[in-house]
């Protein structure tokens, strides 16, 4: 165990440098420089732990373009321990009870409209792991997890994996969103989960902190309503501390919070690495920026 870690750690000590050396800290994006995600990747210790992400994944099209959002999902993917395997919650596959991607060759799914044709075009073709699947149903306790053959990989999930490693040679599942379940539950879920990350396991929650559609500025696509803005920071603090009653209870949110979320399916992804969080490790923002008035990319990276 003592050998893996530490090579891990001269892995992700060699890549920080060469990627410190080639942007030389001069490029920037969405409030967050190049050089300080380097920075922020620089701190993390060598741990069996895998890290754990929530990422604002926001329009499909950032799977094709070369912009701030998918350049820092490329640094990731350069820079974090090559996982075993790579689990994510998106928020584009609420089911009636919970499930879990099980097929070994998951398909792409186009769970989208109005876009151009390249971007219908692509094919994210990772293997899955039925293996890992099966461990995932027999070590969940709090709620019943069941197998998926049918569904595969959303744009939640393949617009961002697919920056972070674009071979396409890391199996990636996907736990779907029981929309039966409270706020509460889902963290249960997923602090039930928590030993995957033992086991070489990415878990990324892909969604939005800030997601209402209906309220899109299409006129004003680098700025966010006032409303928005202040969501976005109220979540960030409430993340930051852990602060549970706030983060779990809609019921008593101010409205801004409630303009923010009007429904569940984007915010609830963030709850799944907050509750996996331990004791002693950090919370780390990046691509902090709210878009077209009402969509938030706001992302952290627990380590």
């Amino acid at each position: 165990m003592i050998f893996v870690v530490n090579c891990m750690l001269v892995h992700t000590m060699l890549r920080i440098e060469f990627l410190r050396q080639m942007i030389g800290g001069s490029l920037a994006f969405s409030g967050l420089k190049l050089s300080a995600l380097v920075n922020e990747l620089d701190s993390f210790q060598a741990s069996p732990l895998m890290p754990v992400l929530f990422v604002g994944h926001g329009s499909p099209m950032n799977a094709i373009e070369q912009n701030d959002f998918s350049k820092s999902w490329n640094l990731l993917g350069k820079n974090l321990p090559t996982p075993r395997a790579i689990l994510c919650i998106s928020a584009h596959w609420e089911t009636d009870g919970s499930f879990v991607t099980a097929m070994p060759n998951p398909k792409t799914i186009h769970d989208f409209g109005g876009f151009p044709q390249a971007l219908f075009d692509v094919q994210y073709p990772a293997p899955g792991n039925p293996a890992l699947a099966a461990e995932i149903v027999k070590m969940e306790t709090a709620r019943h997890i069941s197998e998926d053959h049918s569904w595969g990989l959303d744009h939640g999930t393949w617009s961002v994996v697919k920056n972070m490693y674009p071979e396409a040679n890391i199996p990636v599942l996907q736990l779907s969103l029981d929309y039966r379940l409270s706020a509460e539950s889902h963290k249960e879920l997923a602090a039930s989960l928590k030993k995957l990350r033992e086991r070489g396991v990415l878990i990324i929650g892909s969604g939005n902190l800030v997601h209402n559609l209906r309220m899109v500025d299409w006129h004003n696509p680098n700025n966010g309503y006032d409303w928005a803005v202040e969501a976005d920071e109220t979540f960030r603090k409430a993340i930051s501390s852990e602060d549970w009653p706030l983060l779990l209870a809609k019921t008593n949110w101010k409205d801004a919070l409630k303009k923010s979320v009007p429904t569940a399916e984007h915010y609830l992804p963030m709850i799944y690495p907050l509750a996996m969080k331990g004791k002693n490790e950090e919370i780390r923002y990046f691509n902090q920026q709210t878009l077209m008035g009402s969509i938030s990319m706001t992302s952290f990276i627990i380590s």
